[in-house]
């Protein structure tokens, strides 16, 4: 599996380029899943729901399905954090996986830069970071810079660095 990140500060446009990349890697016809770093209180689940009552009676996992689809949750009871390379050992097997945060591994990113949410660009300090793509034109320390609505251009860099 080949595996590309984005990164950027609160509200750099990060979440909105990974939409847009997954919807053009699928287009080109390639199997994508995506990993999403999240803040560490969200819960994908509801109070008073079955699966949440099993969480919270003990279970280590819970495993949902349904006709349309499963999910697995899986409760670290104060264990640390998972890293990412044993989150990716859990996916299938897939063309390209799309990691949104982890801006502290290791893997190639692309970090996404908005001026209006007020944040120095992360690239020069960080030889992870591959380009920037931006809505305005800055100093990126040598990294190429691409129009953060070019979604086009922003999938041909990854296929390119990438071998896709």
């Amino acid at each position: 599996m080949k595996l590309w990140g984005v990164t950027g500060w609160k509200n750099a446009g990060k979440t909105g380029l990974m939409e847009r990349l997954v919807t053009e890697f699928t287009e080109r016809g390639l199997a994508v899943s995506t990993v999403k770093h999240a803040h560490h209180h969200f819960d994908v689940d509801q109070e008073g729901r079955d699966s949440y009552r099993h969480r919270s009676a003990g279970a280590q996992e819970v495993l949902l399905s349904s006709r349309n689809r499963w999910a697995l949750m899986a409760e670290l009871r104060g264990a640390g954090e998972v890293p990412l390379d044993e989150l990716l050992g859990k996916l299938s097997p897939v063309d390209l996986v799309l990691v949104e945060g982890f801006k502290r591994d290791r893997h190639p990113k692309i970090e996404a830069f908005r001026a209006s949410a007020g944040h120095e660009v992360m690239a020069p300090d960080d030889a992870t970071i591959r380009a920037v793509a931006a809505d305005v034109t800055i100093a990126t320390g040598g990294c190429p810079l691409l129009p953060l609505d070019d979604t086009t251009a922003i999938a041909d860099f990854i296929a390119a660095e990438l071998g896709l």
